[in-house]
């Protein structure tokens, strides 16, 4: 997700809070929020699917689910 979906997440925060929004704008709201949800899960994902498992005799596999 770029900078830019993030601070537009932000701003509508900001939006709802002092003044409300409209049913577009909580529609956006909600979209971005759960394509921001979905690249945190990609990216904590990848990072678990990176993880190796160091035997004591030197080995290693990858972590299983």
């Amino acid at each position: 997700m770029n900078e830019d979906k993030i601070q537009r997440i932000n701003e509508l925060y900001h939006k709802s809070q002092a003044e409300g929004l409209t049913p577009e704008e909580l529609d956006e709201q909600k979209r971005l929020r759960q394509e921001y949800i979905e690249s945190i899960r990609m990216s904590l994902k990848s990072q678990l699917d990176s993880i190796e498992i160091v035997e004591a005799d030197g080995s290693t596999h990858p972590l299983k689910k």
